[in-house]
């Protein structure tokens, strides 16, 4: 057993008591209700279940929750796909992220199972492009680096793509010449 401290989406979580051999994609649906997270193949292969760290550094990194046990996020800041869109006082989503937007805008997904996944991780991408603009020339490749270990049994990933290269072209600061 051990306790653990964390934040999740801006709120404190415990001191809690967990088992140690609990993953995070567990410790996220069974423990605290929160499954907008989901869990794909188990063994940390299609990235579904990604959920981003903030570092103290001011970066961020995706991380997989089906191979990671709730241990190693013990005093850190995540974010889960819950946390994206601004709510208002009711918690009712009043304005999704700018990822989330040009993935609806593009229909980027059909069944929504990987989605969760694709968003975190264009998130660290764009943070990451906000403090290292890239090439236009180099958009293609980036993309595949960052998104090409995420799996998508529904769209054949064309979609996601052209939404992401979309946004970091219409994203101010994100490139340079």
């Amino acid at each position: 057993m051990s306790i653990i401290s964390l934040s999740i989406n801006n709120k404190a979580i415990g001191p809690i008591e967990t088992s140690d051999d609990v993953m995070m994609i567990e410790f996220l649906h069974e423990h605290l209700n929160m499954t907008g997270t989901k869990f794909g193949c188990g063994v940390g292969v299609c990235h579904a279940c990604t959920v981003i760290i903030d570092n103290q550094d001011g970066t961020s990194e995706s991380v997989r929750t089906c191979i990671n046990g709730v241990s190693r996020f013990n005093g850190k800041k995540i974010r889960t796909v819950e946390g994206h869109a601004k709510a208002n006082e009711f918690g009712e989503i009043i304005k999704l992220s700018p990822v989330q937007e040009t993935f609806i805008e593009n229909f980027s997904f059909q069944c929504g199972w990987c989605t969760s996944g694709f968003v975190n991780e264009t998130t660290v991408l764009v943070e990451r492009l906000k403090l290292m603009p890239i090439r236009v020339s180099e958009i293609e490749t980036v993309i595949e680096k960052a998104l090409g270990d995420h799996v998508c049994r529904c769209t054949g990933y064309v979609k996601y793509y052209k939404a992401v290269k979309e946004l970091i072209l219409s994203t101010e600061g994100l490139t340079r010449p």
